[in-house]
């Protein structure tokens, strides 16, 4: 077995680590580099680093990897069960042709077009938000507390057309259940605010669906409830699941793209400032930090048959990590993949996934992330970090900080 410094052997587990979560670059270049698809023993599971080889598993393996209520209740562990009985409806965890059913009717709310003429009413969300931080005229912020989390999470809930006020707990449920979508081993002692944000989100949804046959508003809600393709309409069960997964997946994510990008132009300086000198790049900009900071930094699969990857024979049913975060940085796909480059060209990067099971909501978030750095620019002379240390959220997959403290002086 391959060894990392001080004798521990090579593991993408040790993303646990207090110094991997806080640079997980090194580790995958170590991965990519040494053992390409590692089979990992603690995660029980291969873990892919190349480019190419992420694509394929992203393509061609299966995502029907959850285990359905009844595994749970065979095992003794029933009160797992109403996640399970959620997990299993969600498209994220769907093959074809459930996937392709559920995707089909939830994908008019989010057409490109209708995203693109929320371009003004996001902005002035976003405004707002910047407004406020003004007016409290403390010279000191906390981007995630202030706005990172805020901003998604006001869009995300009216995306899916419900009441605006609602936002914070929709972000604190969304934020609960992300450990489940984010970690490979979980701490006992999170159960029961997983199993309580559950209910809730449930609870919350139905009630929603309720409202709306009375009283229709535009959403994803509304959208999912009257979609109907070839006589085919979703369940109530449906509905619901997957308005969960969609509020939670708009929100980590792109809270995640604003302050870890935030993060990484104050420590290049360089880019900063040609971004502030040259606003036009800012679609680029936004798609180089998606692939320099990858918000979802890996995904799961299980192979669809006994395969062969990469000169490595994989079993039916294994599970396999497909690490895009260290796809992002491959050096056979991106040259000098560790150096931050605003107007970097062909840039084809897998932070959204890739074929079937690319992110619907892309649009969304590439927009909401354009409007948040350009008002941030736009709206600060400056911004720099405190001194207080950055804390990296213990979430695997959604990779996110807990705070980010910065200084400012505002524009007059």
């Amino acid at each position: 077995m391959k060894e990392t410094r001080a004798g521990t052997p090579l593991s993408l587990y040790q993303l646990l680590d207090a110094d991997v979560l806080a640079d997980p670059y090194p580790l995958y270049r170590r991965l990519r580099t040494e053992d390409p698809v590692h089979w990992d023993p603690y995660l029980h599971a291969w873990v892919v680093t190349r480019y190419e080889d992420v694509v394929t598993v992203l393509t061609r393996f299966s995502a029907e990897r959850t285990p359905s209520p009844d595994f749970f209740d065979a095992l003794g562990a029933r009160q797992i069960r109403p996640v399970a009985e959620v997990m299993v409806k969600q498209m994220l965890f769907l093959d074809a042709p459930e996937h392709t059913r559920i995707r089909k009717l939830a994908a008019p709310a989010f057409m490109p077009a209708r995203v693109a003429a929320l371009r003004q009413h996001i902005e002035s969300i976003t405004m707002g938000l910047l407004d406020e931080v003004v007016e409290r005229g403390e010279g000191r912020m906390d981007l995630l507390r202030d706005f990172a989390e805020p901003l998604p999470a006001i869009v995300t809930g009216e995306m899916l057309g419900v009441p605006r006020e609602d936002h914070r707990k929709l972000k604190d449920w969304s934020a609960t259940f992300a450990g489940v979508l984010g970690n490979f081993q979980h701490n006992p002692d999170q159960l029961e605010p997983v199993l309580d944000a559950v209910e809730k989100m449930t609870a919350y949804f139905q009630q929603a669906i309720l409202e709306q046959r009375t009283r229709p508003r535009e959403g994803l809600v509304q959208t999912l409830m009257s979609s109907e393709v070839d006589g085919d309409r979703l369940t109530e069960e449906e509905v619901v699941a997957n308005c969960i997964i969609t509020m939670v997946g708009g929100q980590e994510t792109t809270t995640n793209l604003i302050a870890s990008g935030m993060l990484e132009l104050l420590r290049h300086p360089d880019q900063l400032a040609k971004l502030r000198a040259k606003p036009e790049i800012m679609p680029t900009a936004v798609e180089e930090l998606l692939r320099y900071v990858s918000p979802t930094q890996h995904t799961a699969r299980v192979a669809p048959d006994d395969v062969v990857l990469s000169g490595k024979e994989l079993k039916k049913r294994q599970a396999v990590i497909a690490v895009t975060g260290a796809a992002n940085r491959d050096p056979d796909r991106f040259p000098d993949p560790d150096r931050l480059d605003l107007e970097r060209p062909d840039n084809r990067h897998v932070a959204f996934g890739w074929a079937a099971h690319f992110c619907f909501g892309a649009p969304l978030a590439r927009l909401e992330a354009q409007i948040a750095f350009d008002a941030l620019l736009r709206r600060f002379d400056a911004l720099e970090l405190t001194e207080e240390p950055l804390v990296w959220r213990e979430n695997l997959a959604l990779r996110g900080l807990n705070a980010l403290p910065l200084r400012y002086e505002a524009t007059t």
